[in-house]
């Protein structure tokens, strides 16, 4: 989304007075309870595993109960009766309704982190039936595969601890706003590209602080680092160039009712350059007036 969450809360502008309603669903062990659990700290009504076919009347009576109170309803595979086709079915339904604003948030982690936490917590999967984990995994990857093409937001919870996860969601869901908020954020593509941002920005192309022995250790916050970068020839020139881009197509995704965008620089460790060139971009348009987050995918774990 995807900081983080890639495709967003629609622009709610005069639909506010909408009952909202986010559906969580994803891959077990992705972290949906987490995520349930911080959409109930600021204030939404939640609802675990209900039955697909239960979900409308739940919302029925939420909108003529507390249409001002808003609900999140998990859906996964151990879903009583679950199935993509009709969770699609009823999603679309769901759409259809003028008195709601819905947003179906998929909770993702790469298969080696998901093998990791079941193997850590000893919990067997729900797909599991005398499988080996690996399988079963793989198995719910591919049952999942349609109902990750009708979502409106991923959160890849490959690198992120519970309690950033909880962050991620207080903070675009606890606030409605009209305003695009755009999270920067740094990786390294020796551990994979982000899966949940909406533009990713290839900087291996900077010089290498990597290959300087005093500067190896440290990191592209750090003035040493980031002053090594920035000195590179090509370094403004492409600074801005992102900023002309970014200045083009915000307006454009805001008109299409995106609230958040996230913009991710990838570098090959995710430790000098692509910080190095994230703190630049995101300093710079913050000061220029833009709603900013900052994250720093492979540091964040040091």
């Amino acid at each position: 989304m995807a900081d983080e969450v890639k495709g967003d809360l629609k622009s709610v502008g005069s639909e506010k007075d909408k009952l909202q309603l986010v559906i969580v669903t994803g891959l077990s062990g992705a972290g949906k309870s987490a995520a349930l659990h911080a959409f109930e700290d600021i204030g939404f009504h939640a609802v675990d595993n209900l039955p697909l076919t239960l979900i409308e009347t739940l919302v029925d009576d939420q909108s003529k109960d507390d249409p001002t109170r808003p609900l999140v309803i998990g859906v996964d595979s151990r879903t009583l009766h679950f199935s993509p086709e009709k969770f699609v079915e009823v999603q679309a339904r769901l759409k259809k309704r003028k008195e709601l604003r819905l947003h179906v948030l998929f909770m993702d982690a790469s298969d080696d982190v998901l093998t990791q936490r079941f193997s850590e917590t000893r919990r067997p999967h729900p797909l599991s039936d005398g499988k080996l984990l690996r399988a079963a995994i793989r198995q719910e990857r591919d049952l999942m595969t349609i109902v990750r093409e009708h979502i409106d937001g991923i959160l890849d919870t490959s690198s992120r601890t519970g309690a950033e996860t909880r962050r991620i969601i207080l903070r675009r869901f606890a606030k409605e706003s009209d305003d695009l908020i755009v999270t920067f954020m740094s990786f390294g593509f020796a551990h994979g590209a982000p899966r949940d941002a909406d533009l990713v920005f290839d900087v291996r192309f900077l010089r290498n602080p990597h290959y300087v022995p005093e500067l190896k250790p440290l990191t592209g916050r750090e003035d040493a680092v980031s002053n090594y970068v920035r000195a590179d020839d090509a370094f403004n020139p492409f600074v801005e160039r992102v900023q002309d881009l970014l200045s083009f197509l915000m307006p454009r995704y805001q008109a299409e009712g995106k609230a958040y965008l996230t913009i991710a620089f990838g570098c090959t460790g995710g430790q000098h350059r692509s910080v190095a060139t994230a703190e630049a971009v995101a300093g710079q348009m913050a000061v220029d007036g833009l709603a900013v987050n900052l994250f720093h995918r492979e540091l964040a774990s040091r």
